[in-house]
């Protein structure tokens, strides 16, 4: 029997919630609940571990954008879909950005809701079949040796799907620690070559001299120091994988010999004449823009569309920050094995400074910031001291409250304090939550038990 699927539907309007759940609802595939603000619905996931969170972005006291954040913060297996009666609208970018999987428009077609669904539950699934023994153990963001759970990830993963069951020519593009290696694996590693040499070479570490002998070998006598006939790495990778890394660096030499082997499938060694057939998937990755280098004639044109048979992006981080946490989460558990470590997680000042950077090194630097704090803490969470300076906005002046309370009450008296820094911080709610020092929930619902509502 298909599993059943648990979804939260989140609107203040009770008349969407009974429609919702008699439409959807009535699918027995699908569990569904509903409630009618965005504090309840972090409540209820207190108890109804949903798969997939639907919720109004215009709603009182806490909005959609907010409460995609909270989630993604608490729950960042959760799935969500964001309705919004216009999407041309910034706040549609922002809660994309935040960690909306995708949006649906107002009204919305109960087919469209039922197709986001299935798109949802499609991809879950290739993530599932990509599972490998070496993914943090079920978890549905895990697909071969990439974590993930942004929508463009799983464009990602689905592609690799696809063009590993061919022998196409990979093209890898995108900033340096984005994990371009990583998808060059996850492809061989589904691949029909899977049980054959996986090679991979960084062309920018290796001189031009050299770079020739190490990718096509050379003969005994070649060169001063050709002591003994030496295999390339496309004779080591024969029936495999070669992945060149950087490859927008190799020289014009060198790009001529990798032309004639996309061209012909054979090679020579350095300082030899027989013509050796290559039997290779090869896969390339670089961090500049090459077709930009081709128009300028920096790099041929002829062997940049040799290259770019099929062309796989791997996203900067700051372009999936709702992925952040689960990297975090992954990153702490290998450095707290490797170091011997019990640290269970990350406070939640500690989480928002990790999403609220923009990680300009990517991925490895998330790694390496990580490994850091795990090696100097001496606690079982790691908290916002334990990064380091560059992550954290500098220390600025905390302004005290001063309040003329006539309240009789405590209650009184907690009203007054909350309308304040409210009004303090412009009703920016995070600030407000932080100055006050309690949880976002926990201001959301002393809002709604106050009935404070920003003035329009």
């Amino acid at each position: 029997m298909t599993p059943t699927t648990r979804i939260l539907f989140v609107d203040d309007e009770p008349a969407y919630c009974r429609i919702f759940n008699k439409r959807i609802g009535a699918n027995q595939r699908f569990q569904v609940e509903t409630v009618l603000s965005g504090s309840e619905a972090l409540e209820r996931l207190l108890c109804f571990q949903a798969d997939i969170v639907i919720t109004d972005l215009s709603m009182p006291l806490m909005d959609g954008i907010e409460l995609v954040t909270e989630i993604k913060e608490r729950y960042p297996q959760v799935f969500i879909l964001i309705l919004t009666s216009d999407d041309s609208t910034a706040q549609v970018v922002k809660a994309m950005k935040a960690g909306a999987y995708d949006y649906l428009l107002k009204p919305f077609d109960f087919e469209m809701v039922e197709r986001s669904i299935e798109t949802i539950l499609s991809h879950r699934a290739a993530v599932q079949a990509g599972q490998c023994p070496d993914c943090l153990s079920g978890k549905q963001y895990c697909f071969e040796n990439l974590i993930g759970q942004d929508r463009k990830m799983f464009e990602i993963y689905e592609m690799i799907s696809q063009v590993a069951q061919t022998s196409a020519t990979v093209l890898i593009t995108g900033e340096s620690g984005t994990g371009k290696e990583l998808i060059a694996s996850a492809i061989h590693a589904k691949s029909g070559r899977k049980d054959k040499p996986f090679i991979q070479i960084n062309c920018a570490a290796l001189t031009e001299g050299l770079i020739s002998s190490e990718l096509f070998g050379h003969e005994k006598g070649a060169f001063t120091g050709a002591v003994s006939r030496k295999k390339g790495l496309f004779e080591q990778a024969s029936g495999g994988t070669l992945f060149l890394d950087e490859i927008g660096d190799i020289s014009p030499t060198t790009q001529v010999s990798l032309l004639r082997i996309l061209e012909l499938g054979t090679f020579q060694r350095v300082g030899g004449s027989e013509t050796i057939k290559a039997d290779v998937r090869l896969i390339c990755a670089t961090n500049r823009d090459l077709a930009a280098a081709a128009r300028e004639k920096q790099f041929r044109e002829d062997l940049y569309y040799r290259l770019n048979v099929v062309s796989l992006h791997a996203p900067p981080l700051r372009d999936r920050k709702s992925d952040i946490p689960l990297l975090a989460q992954h990153f702490l558990e290998r450095y707290s094995s490797v170091n011997h470590k019990q640290i269970n997680g990350f406070t939640r000042e500690a989480l928002n400074l990790l999403c609220s950077y923009d990680w300009p090194g990517n991925c490895r630097e998330l790694a390496n910031i990580i490994e850091h704090a795990v090696i100097f803490s001496r606690s079982s969470v790691l908290d916002k001291d334990n990064l380091p300076v560059q992550i954290r906005p500098a220390e600025g002046h905390t302004a005290s409250l001063t309040l003329n309370l006539t309240s009789s009450t405590l209650a009184e008296a907690e009203e007054a304090l909350i309308k304040k820094v409210l009004e303090e911080t412009n009703w920016n709610l995070k600030k407000a939550a932080e100055t006050l020092d309690i949880a976002r929930g926990t201001l959301y619902g002393k809002m709604e038990k106050y009935q404070l509502i920003k003035p329009t």
